[in-house]
C-alpha cells in the first residue's frame, strides 16, 4: 500500500471513529424531539480509534455508569502517557468510581481486601510501556472483545443495556489481564455470576440508571436489627406500653403501620429501636420473629436525584425490595412528615413520596413505622385524610420524673463507658428533677440525658486536661525564668551585687517549684494510668458481654459458658482489684488532682452554664451573702426596712429550695411616693444577684397606654407586622429566665396588660404569640406605683398603719380584685425623714470621690457641708431626686471649677467646707496626699 493510500485510510479510520462517539448525542437529541423520558444528558463525549476494526461505541447501548467508566478509561491511560487503552484501564476505571459497584459484586463474591483490586490493577498499569507526546489514545483489541463479551452477557442476561456488572463478568474472560486479576483474587466467572444475581435480587437492566437500584435498601438506610445484635443501641427503659401498642399494629392484616407521635426528646426513636432489640432477642409474636427493621434516611433518599424522577425511581426500588421480602423487612421512618411533598416538584401536582407510600401502605404489603411530633403530624400528615388513615396513632407520652430516673440508671453505663467516667446516682437523680424544673422549653427524658452527657463530657475534659495547681506551676516557672533572661542581660542594672542576689534568689525559687512540678507530674501520669486502666477493663467486658448475648442467640453454648465463666469473671475480678487501688488512694486522705465521679455538683453546674440559674448547692461564703444581704441592700436603699425585709425573705426561700416551684420567685407591688427608692432596690437587687444592673429586665408601662400596644409584651398575632420578632417581655426572660423584672408605674397600663400578667403571677407562665410556654418561674416580678402617694405624704395621718389602709382604698379602686389578690405582698414605701436624707447625702459624695479617683484626687466633705446639702435636697415630696440634684449643684460644680482653675491638681486632696463669703455655697481647699508607706 502506498503512503498516500496509508494516510487515507487512517483518516477515514478516525472519521468513522468520530462519527460513532457523536451518535449517543446525536441518537439523544432525536429522541428528545420525540417525546421519549430520557436519562441524565452526557456532559462529553469520547473520541477513540479503533486500532484494528474500527467498531462503534454508541452511549445508548451503556447505562450511565458503564459509559462513564468508558469515557474515563482513556483518560486513565492518558495519566500513565500510554496511547492504547486496554482493559487494565478500564478496571482501574470501574473500580475507582464513586460507590462503585463493581466493589460491591467483588465484595459479594468473596474479596475480603478491596484494596487489593485497584492496587494490582495499577500495577499492572505501571508496568506498560509508555509513550511521551502521544497525539490521542487508541481502543486495544483486547478491550474491543471486552465490550463484544458484556454486550452478550447483557443480551444473555436479558438485560436491555450494557451495566458495570456486564464489564465486570467480561472482565474475568480477558486473556491480557482480567483472568490473571481473577485467580489473584481468588473468585472465579461463577462466583461473580453468583454476586451479580444476588445483588440483582431479580431486577432486570431497564434503564440507563440501573445500577443506583440494587440493593437500594441497603444504601439508603440503616438495620436496626443488625445494630441490636452487635450492642450498638442504648437499652430502652419505660416505653414497654408503646412497644406492645406498636407490635400489635404492625400484626394487623392491613394497615398495619404505626406512626409514634410525640414531643421533641421523649424518645420516640427509642421505641422502635426497643422493637428492633426485641426482634433479636425474641420477644416478640411469631410473626414479627427474624424480621428486620431498617430506618429509611429521607435525606440520603433525596440527596443527589438531580433529574425529574430520579428520586421517585429510587424510592420505588426501596419498596419494591420491602414488597418482595414477603413482611420480613419493616420500614422505619423518622421525621416520618418529611415524605410529604418530597420529590413532588412543586406545582402542587407532582407526584410525591406520600403518594407513592399509599396504595402498598393501605393493602399492607408495606409495614411502616413512622415518627413525628404533634405539631408536624397536624400540620403535615392531617392535611392528606387519605395519608392519615393508613396509619394508626401511637401516642409517646413525656415520661415522668421517676420514669426519667429509671431511663437515666439504664443508660449510665454506656456514658461511663463512653466518657470513662463513673457517674453517682444522686447525679441522675438530680439531672431528671433539676431539668424538670429549670429547663421548661425541652422535654424528658431528653434534656436530662443531655444534661448526664455534658456533665460527664466535662469531666472527661478536665481528666485529660492538665490539672489548674500543675498549669499554675508551669506558668509561675516560665515567669521566673524570663525574669532570669532580663536580670542576666549585661547593663541590666548598676548594683551587680543586688543583681546577683535576686539571681540566687531566683534559682532557688525555680529549683524548689521544678520539684514540685515533677512531683505533681508524675502524680498525675500514675492517677491518669489507673483511670485508663479502669476504662480499658471495662471496654473489654462490655465486648465480652455483648459476645456472651451473640453466643446465647446462636445456641454456642459451649463459648458462651466459656465466656461467661472464664473471660468475663477474670476481667470482673481485675477491675475489682483496680478500682480497689483506686478507692484506696482517693480514701487515704492524701489530695488527688483528678476525680473520675460525676456528682450532684457537677449536674447543677451545667444547669447554671445553661440557663444562668444558680441550683448549685450553697457554699458557705454564699450562706453568709445571704444573710447578710439586707444589710447589703441597706447600703444603697435607705430606710425602707418593710420592702427590703420582704425582698431578702423571697430570695433566701428561693436559695434554700423553699420556694413554690411552680410561681415566679416573689412578686411585690412597690407603693409611694417618687424618689423613695422603689427603683432603686430593684437596680440593687439586680447588681447583688448578677453582679451588674444590666441583668434587671425593665418595662416601662407608660408605653403600654393603648389596647393595640399589649401585644408588644407577648408579640404581634399571626398575620401582623413584627410576629416573627416576638414579643419585649416574653423574648428578654425566654433568654434570661432568672432575672429581676421590673414594671415601672403600672397605673399608667392599659387594663388589658393585666390579663397578660394574671397567668404569669398565678402559674408562671405565659405563652407568646408564636405558641412557645415561656416560663417565669425563676424570675422575680417587681412592679412600681404611685398610686395613693399623696396620703402618704399626708402628714395629718395620724399613723403608718392608717396611711397604709389609705392607700390600699386607692389601689383598690384602680386595680381589679383578681390582681390585687395575685400579687404576694403590697409594700408601701415611706416617705424620706430628714436623717435620712443625710444618708443619701453621704451615698452621693462617696459616688463622686470614686469619680475623682480617676484622677488621683482625694475628696473629704465637712459635716458642716453635709448639712448643707441635706438641707438644700430635702424635699418629702419628691424624696431622693432634689439630693441628686443639690449634690450635682452644689458640690461637684464647686470641685469641677476649682480643677479648671487649677486650684486642685492631681495628687492632692480636695477639702469642701461651706463657703465663708457666698451664703449657701460651698468652697474648696486643697491639702497635700500622704504618701502611703512602701516596703523595701
Amino acid at each position: 500500500m502506498s503512503r498516500s493510500t496509508a494516510t487515507r485510510a487512517g483518516a477515514i479510520a478516525r472519521a468513522r471513529a468520530r462519527v460513532g462517539a457523536r451518535e449517543g448525542t446525536i441518537s439523544r437529541a432525536t429522541d428528545a424531539r420525540a417525546g421519549r423520558k430520557l436519562a441524565r444528558p452526557t456532559r462529553r463525549s469520547i473520541v477513540v480509534e479503533a486500532a484494528a476494526s474500527g467498531k462503534k461505541i454508541s452511549q445508548n447501548e451503556f447505562t450511565q455508569r458503564a459509559w462513564d467508566a468508558i469515557v474515563a478509561a482513556p483518560e486513565t491511560a492518558k495519566q500513565y502517557n500510554q496511547q492504547i487503552v486496554e482493559t487494565e484501564h478500564l478496571c482501574d476505571a470501574v473500580c475507582s468510581q464513586k460507590e462503585s459497584f463493581a466493589m460491591r459484586i467483588f465484595a459479594q463474591a468473596g474479596v475480603k481486601d478491596l484494596k487489593v483490586v485497584l492496587t494490582k490493577t495499577r500495577d499492572f498499569i505501571q508496568a506498560q510501556p509508555t509513550v511521551s507526546g502521544a497525539p490521542q489514545q487508541v481502543l486495544g483489541r483486547f478491550l474491543e472483545t471486552l465490550v463484544d463479551d458484556a454486550r452478550n452477557i447483557s443480551k444473555d442476561m436479558s438485560d436491555e443495556f450494557v451495566a458495570i456488572e456486564h464489564l465486570v463478568l467480561a472482565l474475568a474472560k480477558d486473556e491480557r489481564f482480567g483472568k490473571g486479576l481473577m485467580a489473584d483474587l481468588g473468585v472465579t466467572y461463577a462466583s461473580l455470576e453468583g454476586a451479580v444475581i444476588t445483588l440483582r435480587r431479580g431486577e432486570n437492566v431497564t434503564d440507563q440508571d440501573a445500577e443506583s437500584k440494587y440493593e437500594a435498601l441497603k444504601k439508603y438506610s440503616r438495620d436496626l436489627t443488625e445494630e441490636a445484635r452487635q450492642g450498638k443501641l442504648d437499652p430502652v427503659i419505660g416505653r414497654d406500653d408503646e412497644i406492645r401498642r406498636t407490635i400489635q399494629i404492625l400484626s394487623r392484616r392491613s394497615k398495619n403501620n404505626p406512626v409514634l407521635i410525640g414531643e421533641p426528646g421523649v424518645g420516640k426513636t427509642a421505641v422502635a429501636e426497643g422493637l428492633a432489640q426485641r426482634v433479636v432477642s425474641g420477644d416478640v409474636p411469631t410473626s414479627l420473629q427474624d424480621v428486620q427493621i431498617m430506618s429509611l434516611d429521607m435525606g440520603l433518599l433525596i440527596a443527589g436525584a438531580k433529574f425529574r424522577g430520579e428520586f421517585e425511581d429510587r424510592l420505588k426500588a426501596v419498596m419494591k425490595e420491602v414488597a418482595d421480602s414477603m413482611g420480613k423487612i419493616i420500614l422505619f421512618i423518622d421525621e416520618i412528615h418529611t415524605v410529604v411533598g418530597a420529590g413532588g416538584g412543586g406545582g402542587g401536582n407532582g407526584m410525591d413520596a406520600g403518594n407513592l407510600l399509599k396504595p402498598m401502605l393501605g393493602r399492607g404489603e408495606l409495614r411502616c413505622i413512622g415518627a413525628t411530633t404533634l405539631d408536624e403530624y397536624r400540620t403535615y400528615i392531617e392535611k392528606d385524610p387519605a395519608l392519615e388513615r393508613r396509619f394508626q396513632q401511637v401516642l409517646v407520652a413525656q415520661p415522668s420524673v421517676e420514669d426519667t430516673i429509671s431511663i437515666l440508671r439504664g443508660l449510665r453505663e454506656r456514658y461511663e463507658l463512653h466518657h470513662g467516667v463513673s457517674i453517682s446516682d444522686s447525679a441522675l437523680v438530680d439531672a431528671a428533677t433539676l431539668s424538670d424544673r429549670y429547663i421548661a422549653d425541652r422535654f424528658l427524658p431528653d434534656k436530662a440525658i443531655d444534661l448526664v452527657d455534658e456533665a460527664a463530657a466535662k469531666l472527661k475534659m478536665e481528666i485529660t486536661s492538665k490539672p489548674t495547681v500543675l498549669d499554675e506551676i508551669d506558668r509561675e516557672i516560665l515567669k521566673l525564668q524570663m525574669e532570669k533572661i532580663s536580670l542576666s542581660r549585661p547593663g541590666a542594672a548598676r548594683d551587680q551585687r543586688s543583681i546577683q542576689s535576686k539571681l540566687d534568689k531566683l534559682d532557688t525559687d525555680l529549683k524548689s517549684l521544678s520539684v514540685k512540678q515533677a512531683e505533681l507530674n508524675s502524680q498525675w501520669q500514675g492517677e491518669q494510668n489507673k483511670l485508663k486502666a479502669i476504662q480499658t477493663l471495662k471496654e473489654e467486658i462490655d465486648s465480652v458481654a455483648i459476645s456472651i448475648q451473640r453466643a446465647e442467640r446462636e445456641y454456642d453454648l459451649n463459648k458462651a459458658a466459656e465466656l461467661k465463666y472464664g473471660t468475663l469473671m477474670n476481667l470482673q475480678r481485675k477491675l475489682n482489684e483496680a478500682e480497689e487501688v483506686l478507692e484506696q488512694a482517693t480514701s487515704s486522705g492524701e489530695p488527688t488532682l483528678l476525680r473520675d465521679e460525676v456528682t450532684e455538683t457537677d449536674i447543677a453546674d451545667v444547669i447554671s452554664k445553661w440557663t444562668g440559674i444558680p441550683v448549685s448547692k450553697l457554699q458557705q461564703g454564699e450562706r453568709e451573702k445571704l444573710l447578710d444581704l439586707p444589710a447589703e441592700l441597706h447600703k444603697r436603699v435607705v430606710g425602707q426596712d418593710e420592702a427590703v425585709r420582704s425582698v431578702c425573705e423571697a430570695i433566701q426561700r428561693s436559695r434554700a429550695g423553699l420556694s413554690d416551684p411552680n410561681r415566679p420567685i416573689a412578686s411585690f407591688m412597690f407603693l409611694g411616693p417618687t424618689g423613695v427608692g422603689k427603683t432603686e432596690l430593684c437596680k440593687t437587687l439586680a447588681s447583688f444577684l448578677f453582679n451588674t444592673e444590666e441583668a434587671m429586665i425593665r418595662i416601662d408601662m407608660s408605653e403600654y397606654m393603648e389596647k393595640h400596644s399589649v401585644s408588644r409584651l407577648i408579640g404581634a398575632p399571626p398575620g401582623y407586622v413584627g410576629f416573627e420578632e416576638g414579643g419585649q417581655l416574653t423574648e428578654a426572660v425566654r433568654r434570661r429566665p432568672y432575672s429581676v423584672v421590673l414594671f415601672d408605674e403600672m397605673e399608667k397600663a392599659h387594663g388589658d396588660v393585666f390579663n397578660v400578667l394574671l397567668q404569669i403571677l398565678d402559674d408562671g407562665r405565659v405563652t407568646d404569640s408564636q405558641g412557645r410556654l415561656i416560663n417565669f418561674k425563676n424570675t422575680i416580678l417587681i412592679m412600681t406605683s404611685n398610686i395613693g402617694s399623696q396620703y402618704v405624704l399626708d402628714s395629718n395621718e395620724s399613723s403608718k398603719d392608717t396611711r397604709r389602709e389609705r392607700v390600699m382604698e386607692a389601689v383598690r379602686g384602680h386595680f381589679r380584685p383578681e390582681f390585687i389578690n395575685r400579687v404576694d405582698e403590697w409594700i408601701v414605701f415611706d416617705p424620706l425623714a430628714k436623717d435620712q436624707v443625710t444618708a443619701i447625702v453621704e451615698q452621693q459624695i462617696m459616688r463622686v470621690a470614686d469619680r475623682l479617683k480617676d484622677r488621683k484626687i482625694g475628696l473629704e466633705v465637712s459635716t458642716a457641708a453635709v448639712t448643707l446639702l441635706s438641707d438644700a435636697g430635702f424635699d418629702p415630696a419628691f424624696g431622693a431626686r432634689p439630693v441628686k440634684r443639690a449634690v450635682q449643684s452644689l458640690l461637684e460644680t464647686a470641685i469641677a471649677q476649682a480643677i479648671l482653675r487649677g486650684d486642685v491638681i492631681d495628687d492632692q486632696i480636695a477639702v469642701v467646707d461651706v463657703s465663708a463669703d457666698v451664703p449657701g455655697k460651698l468652697a474648696v481647699t486643697t491639702k497635700a496626699r500622704v504618701p502611703e508607706p512602701t516596703s523595701r
